[in-house]
């Protein structure tokens, strides 16, 4: 493997806007599993199928898992973000690009990150709501929604790395 330069990347603006939007929708997570847990049924839904219906039940405290999972994805991708020499790039990293290419890449992250979190209070929303039975399912539209919300920046993000120059 090639040795790569290690870039220590100052956060932008809009980095500092991602992140801050990303950690409120975590803590927003963590505050609506504990403000709607006991209002909650003693079973609750804890999978729905490809068409949004719930097809599995458990306990009423398996509403706390969603946003366990979405805090530790955050934090695992906070984490990986600050090394952004061992990613996998489309074109070679030279030290003439590391600099763009890092900072897009990085960006990448960020924005999965704020999407990851948006994903996971909405299922925990809709989790919450099919529980108290003001809803049934997440609706057939839940399943396209989300594989656009990652495909299309990831795409888009994908294309901006291939079009910087090698030189720069």
């Amino acid at each position: 493997m090639e040795e790569r330069p290690k870039i220590k990347l100052e956060l932008t603006k809009a980095d500092k806007v991602i992140e801050c939007i990303g950690w409120a929708l975590l803590l927003g997570n963590w505050v609506i599993a504990i403000l709607s847990f006991s209002g909650l049924p003693e079973s609750i839904p804890t999978h729905f199928n490809a068409a949004g219906e719930a097809d599995a039940f458990g306990a009423k405290t398996n509403i706390f898992v969603l946003p366990v999972i979405g805090m530790v994805l955050f934090i695992a991708l906070t984490m990986l973000n600050k090394n952004p020499h061992i990613f996998n790039y489309p074109k070679t990293i030279t030290n003439e690009n590391a600099l763009s290419q890092y900072s897009n890449a990085t960006r990448m992250i960020r924005v999965l990150k704020l999407i990851i979190v948006f994903v996971f209070g909405l299922l925990l929303v809709m989790t919450v709501q099919n529980a108290n039975g003001n809803v049934d399912g997440l609706g057939t539209w839940f399943l396209p929604f989300f594989i656009g919300l990652i495909i299309i920046p990831t795409l888009y993000f994908l294309i901006k790395s291939m079009k910087i120059k090698a030189s720069g």
